[in-house]
């Protein structure tokens, strides 16, 4: 299963926040934030967790598992 991400949505909602300001916020480089908002990159618990404190947002807000076809469910 892949990972459908929020993130860019929540990101723009705070006042416009930049990747970069998000990225300082959570200790990542900027190319980390680019990278999540394009699915490219799965955060690890601990930084999916940080952002969703950042944003005061449940984690499950942020990111969910996007269903597959194959799995039916």
């Amino acid at each position: 299963m892949s990972i459908k991400t929020n993130l860019r949505r929540y990101r723009l909602a705070a006042d416009g926040m930049t990747q970069q300001e998000l990225a300082e916020r959570v200790g990542v480089t900027r190319q980390t934030i680019i990278s999540i908002e394009k699915g490219k990159y799965k955060p690890s618990v601990e930084l999916a967790l940080r952002l969703a404190r950042v944003f005061g947002a449940p984690v499950e807000d942020l990111f969910e598992l996007a269903e597959t076809e194959e799995s039916g469910r």
